[in-house]
């Protein structure tokens, strides 16, 4: 692994199983249609590390994320350039960086997330490298 790594992002693709349980504009999004990220069957935000602002969030929309993914998701730490650098090695939602103020017992995302994007309650996260494989 390299030494002095430049971490600015959180990429996240996590197929998920159940759209419903989730929130958005005060509507349950009973099929993921009102969600901001989405991309086929996964969502995939991107988190600044350092804000806890979702860069690719639609601004305007409110969001209490509770989504159960299990072993269905992978998730990089990228540079500024938004380069994958190093991908999860676990099979589990990575919890310390996804389940703000709860736990998801690596089954879940769980965060609430403000009209411009902030992840209520992100504090940023101190990295254990030795769940990361290098991939650059």
């Amino acid at each position: 692994m390299k030494n002095n790594l430049e971490l600015k992002f959180l990429i996240v693709s996590a197929r998920v199983r159940y759209w419903e349980d989730t929130i958005i504009n005060d509507l349950e999004d009973t099929h993921g249609n009102l969600v901001s990220c989405r991309e086929g069957d996964s969502w995939s935000p991107i988190i600044d590390l350092d804000s806890g602002k979702i860069v690719n969030w639609d601004e305007g929309t409110v969001a209490d994320i509770h989504y159960k993914v299990c072993d269905e998701g992978e998730y990089w730490l990228a540079d500024a350039n938004k380069n994958k650098i190093l991908k999860y090695a676990g099979d589990y939602v990575p919890d310390s960086l996804l389940c703000i103020g709860d736990r998801g017992y690596g089954d879940y995302i769980i965060m609430k997330i403000n009209e411009k994007g902030l992840i209520i309650g992100w504090n940023k996260p101190e990295i254990d490298l030795s769940n990361w494989m290098d991939i650059s």
